[in-house]
């Protein structure tokens, strides 16, 4: 190994991976290594083999799945919304031409015991049996303020100010219902639970617009996703940083971090030791410096069916927002298919994932689990959810955050951005590198 570079990056995770390209386009000397034999981290697409060696080690693959390379299986399932962070991170580096795309054809939300279309458009809309006409006047006027709210143009705020009124102020300034804003905050806004009423309104208006915006894009739905699966991301930025001079190695341990005078100045591996200036990695590579927050529990289902009342549509996403379930968060299915390259003719994915709240996880995922009609096979696993101590200013050891329970990626590029101003003292800009050369 060469002996000297600017950052070691440990661990192939998108966070990992998305930093470690940004960096090395920005002139930096990266090494990249990962203790597995393929990349993703805990965010990897894995093939049959790959998938019950990790959850299943002790039982035979059934031989009508078919072939291995047939199969690509999220680890952490999530989907990219149309006009997010995400998307900006693919076209700014150009990374779009390693990828191609697939959009995800239904977007539901479980009420009363039924699965409901979540309206695309104002056709779909007034069809739509989730709330009734007047309400949905309510509502059109509630979006259109949402649309055109301009925090600079006090004419666009109709009196409420989202910088210092809450969500709860907002919803009863516009008369809705309860399970309206159900609907608003966990169909559209995606939030986790109910704790966004009582902060300010600014957050969820984003998000709202950035659900609005994703589906205008392209219609149906605001989701995407990538064909051959979600491992594909990383290896994407994993091969712009190496275009760009940065050192890449699979099936490598990081046995430890090497430190002088309290500042990391390195990585020993076996009898090696390669040095650094700084060093990013996932918490599985620094567990001594993070804390668990809780963790998510994750059901990946093998199905011989399309989701039931989806409208037998190759891919979906279901939120099931708490308080129809009776409990404090909300529980998200995703499925994909044949028709995004990752499982076998006839077969689709599906994910239950919700944030632990019991001692016994899986049974707060029955009621999702529920909605997948026969399964196959069923693999569940409970993540813990962790994040840094400390900001790795002092040591000059970043920590990304782990994967949580949210269906997007937005977070993600939240904790991208946030290493990236820890590690330069500058925001990350993404600019088309034409400007940036210019």
């Amino acid at each position: 190994m060469d002996e000297q570079y600017d950052v070691i990056v440990l661990g192939t995770g998108l966070t990992e991976c998305i930093l470690s390209g940004l960096l090395s386009v920005d002139g930096q000397k990266v090494l990249h290594m990962d203790r597995n034999d393929y990349y993703g981290g805990e965010s990897a697409s894995l093939n049959l083999t790959q998938l019950y060696k990790k959850l299943k080690p002790d039982q035979e693959i059934p031989q009508e799945f078919g072939r291995d390379r047939e199969w690509n299986v999220d680890l952490i399932p999530k989907f990219m919304m149309a006009s997010g962070e995400i998307v900006r991170f693919l076209t700014h580096t150009d990374v779009t031409r390693y990828l191609e795309f697939k959009q995800v054809n239904g977007s539901f939300v479980y009420r009363g015991d039924s699965i409901l279309k979540v309206p695309s458009n104002a056709s779909e809309a007034l069809a739509s049996p989730l709330m009734g006409l007047l309400e949905k006047k309510r509502m059109k006027t509630f979006l259109e303020w949402v649309q055109h709210y301009n925090l600079e143009d006090p004419s666009t705020h109709g009196g409420l100010d989202v910088t210092k009124v809450t969500m709860t102020e907002c919803y009863k300034k516009f008369d809705l219902e309860k399970e309206t804003q159900e609907f608003i905050g966990h169909a559209m806004a995606l939030h986790l639970d109910d704790s966004y009423l009582e902060q300010p309104a600014h957050d969820t208006i984003k998000k709202i617009n950035l659900y609005g915006a994703s589906v205008l894009r392209y219609g149906k739905t605001p989701y995407i996703y990538p064909l051959y699966g979600l491992g594909d991301l990383p290896q994407a930025f994993a091969r712009l940083s190496a275009v760009y001079g940065g050192t890449y190695m699979l099936n490598k341990n990081a046995d430890e971090l090497v430190y002088e005078n309290g500042k990391v100045v390195g990585v020993r591996s076996g009898g090696e030791t390669v040095r650094a200036k700084k060093v990013i990695c996932d918490p599985s590579y620094a567990p001594e410096k993070v804390k668990s927050i809780g963790s998510v529990v994750r059901a990946i289902c093998i199905l011989d069916h399309p989701l039931p009342q989806t409208g037998d549509v190759d891919s979906a996403q279901i939120v099931i927002p708490q308080n129809q379930v009776g409990r404090n968060h909300d529980i998200y299915i995703a499925s994909v298919s044949n028709a995004h390259n990752v499982c076998a003719k006839d077969f689709t994915l599906a994910i239950v994932s919700t944030i632990v709240e019991t001692d016994e996880p899986e049974k707060e995922i029955e009621k999702g689990l529920a909605l997948l009609g026969n399964i196959r096979e069923k693999f569940v696993s409970v993540s813990p959810l962790q994040v840094p101590v400390e900001d790795g200013k002092q040591d000059n050891v970043y920590i990304s955050r782990s994967y949580d329970a949210t269906s997007h990626f937005e977070t993600v590029c939240d904790d991208v951005h946030d290493i990236w101003r820890r590690i330069t003292g500058e925001a990350l800009v993404l600019k088309k590198k034409e400007s940036t050369e210019a």
